[in-house]
């Protein structure tokens, strides 16, 4: 990728996911990194201002535990470090909080589980709380729930000891944060994923071992070329280069461009949006039209289709077109061409798409047959509301 390809890619990004790891963070896993810390917020808070929809990502919060409680070295038991996640939560937000205020912003925490990403329904409310987090200006400020989340806490136990992952429990090479910021990547249609870590990004060896050793600049997907220059852990993390590149496989799989790149260099955010050769990019093997994209992002959605249960089973298992017989209410005022969004009767939202006749139009078709379009409006141009090109559902 040439410069300015690089530029435009990420300099172009509308919706971006940020997820600072431990080592971002905090000082060795525990004392809080709060020049750093500041220094992202206020690079966040300026995309935010400027009319771009930030989520922050952030670990930390055992660590921060570890200092309250006063403990000096990282808990091995369980329960410990779930006492630690308890405690260091409150401390972590109130950093954020804090740091977001004093620049006009406003943070909104949610804590969250792998299995509320992976669960269709708790899901799509998490899509629809986001959104609408967005909408209002705010930053959300995600964590994977340590304090009850056991799987993340196991499989680093289970790393540290040398035994591998816990039975029963998955992958242990998609932990931490990593996978949590993928996986909401995916849920909101992000146009990019930075995976900001203590690494410049992916190298052809360790560089700590190898001198020699290059950062590899760009890939086109993560195939197993990619997994295998991969090893090891983040100390004081969970989460090492492995979960990364398989973070970025699950987002760069669904159209969302990932950076995997330090943490800790000056500015990191400011110059990756700049065009800056930082860090790894993973570009999608298969990006997303740019009227799909468009769809997925607009923050200008102008009104909404309310539809039941079968036109939603069509929609999401079918992949079918949105006909008027499906609808049941519609709601607010808009044109051919806007963008509306999808909800069932809860008001929860499910996905978005191009509507195909205004609003008054679609009031009247509402619950009726396409064949009866042409006597009830005089014209029929789509026998859909939505056609199935101009629509992309939420569904993780």
């Amino acid at each position: 990728m040439n410069p300015a390809d690089r530029k435009r890619v990420l300099g172009d990004a509308h919706r971006i996911i940020v997820k600072l790891g431990t080592h971002v963070v905090t000082h060795d896993g525990v004392e809080l990194a709060a020049a750093r810390v500041s220094s992202l917020v206020d690079s966040v808070a300026r995309l935010r201002k400027a009319g771009r929809e930030v989520v922050l990502v952030s670990s930390g919060a055992v660590g921060m535990g570890m200092r309250v409680l006063g403990l000096k070295e990282r808990p091995r038991s369980l329960g410990l470090r779930q006492a630690c996640a308890a405690v260091g939560q409150g401390h972590l937000m109130g950093v954020y909080t804090s740091a977001f205020a004093a620049l006009g912003v406003t943070a909104a925490q949610v804590l969250l589980t792998q299995e509320d990403l992976a669960d269709r329904d708790r899901a799509l409310c998490l899509r629809t709380t986001l959104l609408r987090l967005l909408e209002l200006g705010t930053v959300p400020v995600l964590n994977e729930n340590d304090s009850v989340s056991v799987k993340e806490l196991v499989e680093h136990q289970m790393r540290e000891s040398g035994t591998g992952a816990a039975p029963g429990f998955g992958d242990p090479g998609f932990g931490d944060n990593d996978g949590l910021s993928a996986r909401v990547a995916v849920c909101l249609d992000a146009d990019l994923l930075l995976l900001l870590t203590n690494v410049d990004g992916l190298f052809t060896g360790n560089p700590m071992e190898n001198p020699a050793a290059e950062r590899v600049r760009e890939l086109v997907g993560v195939d197993e070329a990619a997994r295998a220059l991969a090893g090891g852990s983040s100390g004081g993390g969970t989460g090492g280069m492995a979960s990364k590149l398989e973070a970025a496989r699950l987002a760069s799989d669904e159209g969302t461009v990932v950076v995997i790149a330090s943490g800790s260099e000056p500015g990191i955010v400011d110059r990756l949006l700049a065009g800056e050769d930082l860090g790894t990019v993973i570009r999608p093997a298969d990006p997303r039209p740019p009227r799909v994209r468009h769809i997925a992002v607009s923050g200008r959605q102008q009104g909404a289709l309310i539809v039941n249960e079968g036109a939603l089973k069509a929609l999401t298992l079918r992949k079918a077109s949105l006909l008027p017989i499906g609808v049941v209410a519609v709601d607010g005022a808009f044109e051919p061409g806007d963008v509306v969004e999808i909800r069932d009767g809860s008001g929860r939202v499910h996905g978005r798409g191009l509507a195909n006749y205004d609003s008054d139009a679609c009031r009247k078709l509402a619950g009726r047959h396409s064949d009866d379009i042409d006597a009830i409006l005089g014209h029929r141009s789509y026998d859909a509301l939505i056609t199935r090109d101009n629509l992309v559902m939420g569904a993780v």
